[in-house]
């Protein structure tokens, strides 16, 4: 069965229903039938969906509510629309950071602050460095040590200082990469990136003054050593003190800039 043919038995006019209090969209309802049946039937990525005069049909839509439909699923990263020949839309997977980039987008306008982040941090972190810990292979455990060596020296200049201070929240997102929990492992990524983008972080990053980062790269030697052992207590313990200790550095910088900044005004 070709998809056309997948996607006409699966998602019928008849299967889209308003929601029970408000009527949606018929854009919006379109494109979920379309997510749904890209699930459903483990469409892959480049593969081709209906052309357009057959969608048309199968939802009883006009050609510009058809188009709106997919116009919207490309803006989500789940579609890509190929004009020309040969053209029409197929299926995309969306890149961890678009995800990371409209979530972000999301708490734009809203206050998120270091100590919001490291609430979820000191819980999140620990209980990923168990699940990489069954993961993890020899080319990984190289991988934390060469980042460690990227900041286990004081840095020659402000442009080094910063490749460090990026360089220590990699060490965790490579830490992640290794669990076999895909929610888990993306929020903690995402809360790993939020402290790269974040004003006040970036702030404190620009600071010239030295960085007591001897106690945070003993954690992440220990925790390597843990990881090795596959010892899961001593990894839980390990990460859970570590992003406290985290946790207070970030603190005390941001009160140091915040007094720096009343100083010169």
């Amino acid at each position: 069965m070709s998809v056309s043919d997948q996607v006409a038995a699966t998602a019928s006019p008849k299967t889209i229903k308003p929601g029970p209090r408000k009527a949606r969209k018929r854009t919006d309802e379109i494109a979920e039938a379309v997510k749904r049946t890209i699930m459903e039937h483990g469409l892959e990525p480049g593969d081709r969906l209906p052309q357009e005069k057959e969608l048309i049909a199968q939802y009883a839509a006009s050609k510009g509510t058809v188009r709106e439909a997919l116009k919207s699923l490309e803006v989500q990263g789940l579609v890509r629309i190929r004009t020309g020949p040969g053209g029409g839309a197929f299926v995309e997977r969306m890149s961890e950071g678009r995800a990371m980039s409209l979530l972000g987008n999301y708490l734009f306008a809203k206050t998120v602050t270091i100590a919001d982040i490291y609430a979820l941090r000191k819980a999140l972190e620990p209980l990923v460095a168990v699940d990489a810990m069954e993961n993890i292979d020899a080319a990984g455990f190289t991988r934390l040590e060469g980042i460690i060596s990227v900041y286990a020296h004081e840095p020659r200049d402000a442009e080094e200082r910063w490749a460090q201070r990026m360089a220590e929240l990699d060490f965790h997102s490579v830490v992640a990469e290794y669990s076999d929990n895909a929610l888990l492992s993306f929020q903690c990524r995402f809360l790993q990136r939020l402290l790269k983008d974040l004003a006040v972080c970036r702030d404190i990053y620009r600071q010239d003054q030295p960085v007591m980062r001897q106690r945070g790269i003993a954690y992440q030697r220990e925790l390597i050593a843990a990881m090795r052992e596959k010892d899961g207590d001593r990894v839980r313990q390990i990460m859970a003190d570590h992003m406290a200790h985290a946790e207070q550095q970030m603190l005390t910088l941001e009160a140091e800039v915040e007094a720096r900044f009343l100083d010169e005004n």
